[in-house]
């Protein structure tokens, strides 16, 4: 398979052709809202929520895990005015497969020796968990007791189903 940059240009063409006047909008989201979600790349945020650029920021990272997002959620909220936040796991995560001492080992071992790459790899908590629903509440616990997040701000936890596309709302 070749690189798939190599075709990022060919297939910009295509949306530029459709572009239209989304060069005129606003830098601040216009539904004041923040999606965390996963990178999982089976999801297609703007698709199962039906919002269009312009609308939200959206914020991924390995499992949507909203404490990994502190320095965007801030900046979202006080730079941008965004007033919601709506964290978003999904199911068959690969966050749930896992704890951080496995993903350190596969780093070390194909660094055998390299004390600097034992030492980084150490020091990161990967925020791997163990129950889907329980890791939504704690996110949105979490979102809620931040004194860095908005008081007003509304915060709401959802779970995305891989299989079928429905949204379930948690809290």
């Amino acid at each position: 398979m070749s690189p798939q940059h190599t075709e990022f240009v060919k297939r910009n063409e295509q949306y530029v052709a459709s572009f239209g006047d989304k060069g005129n909008l606003a830098i601040p989201p216009a539904k004041k809202l923040i999606i965390v979600t996963c990178m999982d790349a089976r999801l297609d945020p703007a698709a199962h929520l039906g919002i269009k650029e312009g609308d939200a920021h959206v914020i991924r990272n390995a499992g949507g895990v909203a404490k990994d997002e502190l320095r965007s959620l801030i900046i979202s909220q006080r730079l941008l005015g965004t007033r919601e936040i709506a964290v978003f796991h999904h199911t068959d995560c690969g966050m749930l497969t896992f704890v951080s001492d496995d993903v350190r080992s596969i780093v070390k071992d194909a660094s055998k020796g390299d004390a600097n790459v034992a030492a980084k790899v150490d020091a990161i908590d990967f925020l791997e968990f163990k129950n889907l629903e329980e890791s939504v509440k704690e996110d949105v616990a979490w979102v809620k007791s931040d004194p860095l997040i908005l008081p007003e701000t509304t915060v709401t936890g959802w779970i995305y189903d891989v299989k079928s596309g429905k949204v379930s709302q948690i809290v």
